[in-house]
Parts: C-alpha cells; structure tokens; sequence
C-alpha cells in the first residue's frame, strides 16, 4: 500500500446501513485512510432501527447468489456477480464474528438473538468507532463538485470539506439534497416510485375481518401480471402481507402509472385451480352431505372469512354440503380461486419503506459500485436503481454494495 493510498480521505454520504458497511470496510482495510460518514439527520441506522417491527431482519437465508438475485425486481443482473462476493453467509460470518448471534427464523429470515434491532446499530456504532471512522450527525450535503484534487462537498450552511473519494448512500434519492448535483455530474436518475406498500381496499367481504391473515395466498394485477404468491393479511384499510407486498415491488411503476387504482385477483387457496377445488367441493358433498357449509371451511381458510366468502355466495346458514346449489357453488369457487377487488389507493410499510428508482445502473461498475463517469465517485444501497421483496434482501443489497465499495475506495491509487 503506497502512501499516497494511506493518506485517502474518503466522505460517506449517508449514516444507513450502505453507508456504514462501506466506511467500516475502508477504515479496516487501510486504517491510515481518513474516513467520515455525514448524516443529514440527529441519528444513524434510522431504517436499521425499525426493520423488522424493531427486531432488524439483517438478511435472509438464501445463499445462492443466482437465486438470491432473483428477489430484486430491479438489479437482479448487477447483483448476481455482487453476490459472488459477498452474500448472506458473508453477512452472517460478520455480524457473529464482532459479537452478534443471529437465528434463522422459517420463512428464512435472519434476526439478531435479542430481537432487538439496537444489538445492530450498537454493533455498527462500535465497529466504526474502533476502526476510526468519524460520524458527523445533522450534517447534510447539497452538493458534490469535482476539483483538480478530488471532490469539494458543499454543506446546507455552505461550508465546504474536500475528499479523495466519496461514497453516496443517502437512502432515496426522493428527498436527497443531493440530486440534482449528481445529474449536473452526468448521472441519470430513474423514475422515483413507492415500493413495498399495502393496498387500500373497502369492500364488504372483508370488513370487520382485520388482523385474519391467509398463510399461502396468489395475487396478481389484472387485467394481467405474474402472480405472488405467500401470505395475506386483511387489515383496517385493506390488504397487506409479504403477498401483497411482493406484487406491489414488482409492479411499482405500473401502479404508480395507474395512481394506485387498480383492480386484483385474489386466489386465497394458492394450491387449487377452479377444478381442482371444484373436484374438492364435490368430495365433500359425498363425505360429508349433511353438515353444514358455514360449518366445515376449506383447510387454510379462517373461519371467520369462510363465513364471509359463503355469504356473499349465496349459502345461507342451514345449507348442507348435499343441498349446495350449481350456482352458490360457482360462486363460491370464484370466491376463492379468483375474486376481484377494486384497489383504490394505498399504505406505506413502515417497516420496510423502500423506493424503486434511483442511479441508472449501467453508469455503476458493480466490480467496484465506481461511477462509470466520474471516476472516484461510488454508489451504494437504496440510492440505486435496486430494490428487493420484503424479507431481509434490502438490507443484504445494501451490505453487498456498501462492502465492494469500501473495498475498493481503498485498493486503488488516487483518482485520476
């Protein structure tokens, strides 16, 4: 390592999770370097703090990086070779070698031990401060210029600080000061849209049903688009759940087009067709012809909801499997293999808040995460055109990303 390398002052913009992983990896790997991460707001790891309703769902257990890449509706490509370096198992190595145990939970998401989302940011703060990395809070960049000696960063007060390197993670690039400089430097911004949200929807077979959930559910976007498949979630204002959630990355700017009003097929029983269930219905009525229909709901399906989907299939309350008329049969088949419901509108998830949109990929060398127009400048996180399904993947994108550029903001010589 020259000493020119050991004298590289590199700025981070953005205390998240990008941010962090790429500021811990440069001080580690050259401990001469000088690195600073500016965060716009009084605290760091905002998002690392409610991930998970608070317990933070650090990554997810899938370790093939092709099939790991497949749960970015957009950057699944770019990912696939970033996943080559570092993935999942890479993360969870990391995090127990500096103190943290983490558990797999079924569906495959990883959580700290404690299922507290502090025992992360603690291990994130004591990490960057043992490898010297200086943190500055309320400290927001509005501007980013490229000088003879490498970058000059402007704060909102005007005050400048120079840099060799930078690395830009500030979240979204929705509400970044930041923009409109990095387009005066060349890049591109895709088209910003919400991702990850739940579904407004006032319907009367669902209400007073919040907080009945459906383990293995389909739903797409009508009149056509691929269907997700997991569980659903009824709540006050509609429909929620990883189902939900998932259709809602894939589709993000497809609904944002149609200003979130839209209609869905909901396939509540995601393991039958019609005729499969139709052959179903028609087993029962020879096992089981005098009970009655509201009595004996489809496995999978909460009571409750049963009751609904019956009701407005026509099946009064003294109908018997026997008694079941051709057309409350249709109806209800159609109930659970494809109904329709109107979406008007919808709902942030809190928890998992991400934006589809951000810095175009092809301007990115993901070898390094190295603007391919401005030389010295790196790219991480959710400022990207990336943007994963529910279940940990943002933030293993965010760790990829942060990790291959701290690596090499360090590796190289001086920016030419």
């Amino acid at each position: 390592m020259t000493n020119e390398m050991q004298r590289t002052e590199i700025a981070v913009i953005g205390g998240g999770g990008a941010g962090f992983f790429a500021a811990i990896t440069a001080a580690e790997r050259n401990p001469r370097a000088t690195v600073t991460i500016f965060e716009k707001s009084s605290r760091f790891l905002s998002k690392v703090r409610i991930s998970g309703g608070g317990r933070c769902n650090v990554t997810h257990a899938c370790f093939d990086p092709a099939e790991l890449a497949g749960r970015f509706p957009r950057g699944s490509r770019e990912l696939r070779g970033a996943f080559h370096r570092w993935q999942p198992r890479d993360t969870i190595r990391w995090f127990e070698e500096r103190g943290v145990a983490l558990k797999t939970e079924d569906d495959g998401r990883i959580f700290p031990v404690t299922d507290d989302s502090a025992t992360v940011v603690d291990c994130f703060l004591e990490a960057a401060r043992e490898a010297g990395v200086r943190l500055r809070t309320q400290t927001a960049i509005r501007g980013i210029t490229i000088a003879p000696d490498g970058f000059w960063l402007r704060m909102q007060d005007d005050t400048v600080t120079r840099a060799d390197r930078v690395f830009v993670a500030p979240g979204s690039l929705q509400s970044s000061l930041i923009g409109a400089s990095l387009r005066d430097l060349g890049h591109t911004i895709e088209p910003l849209a919400p991702s990850l949200f739940s579904f407004h929807v006032s319907d009367g077979r669902i209400r007073g049903l919040q907080g009945i959930s459906v383990s293995r559910a389909r739903v797409r976007v009508l009149p056509k688009s691929g269907p997700r498949e997991g569980p659903v979630l009824i709540t006050h204002e509609g429909f929620s759940g990883p189902a939900i959630l998932r259709l809602s990355a894939w589709e993000a700017r497809r609904l944002q087009a149609l200003d979130y009003r839209f209609d869905i097929a909901l396939q509540w029983l995601a393991d039958h067709t019609p005729e499969s269930l139709r052959a179903e219905l028609a087993s029962r009525r020879k096992r089981s012809g005098d009970r009655k229909v509201k009595n004996t709901p489809m496995e999978g399906i909460p009571k409750r909801l049963w009751e609904s989907l019956c009701r407005v299939s026509g099946i009064g309350e003294s109908a018997t499997w026997a008694r079941l008329k051709s057309e409350q049969e249709r109806a209800l088949v159609t109930e659970l293999t494809g109904a329709r419901y109107s979406v008007r509108g919808k709902t942030m998830n809190k928890e998992e808040f991400v934006t589809c949109g951000g810095i175009r990929l092809k301007e990115v060398d993901f070898r390094s995460m190295e603007s391919r127009i401005v030389p010295g400048l790196y790219f991480g996180g959710e400022c990207l055109d990336i943007d994963g399904i529910t279940g940990g993947f943002n933030f293993q994108s965010a760790w990829t990303t942060g990790r291959i550029a701290g690596e090499a903001m360090v590796s190289g010589g001086q920016r030419s």
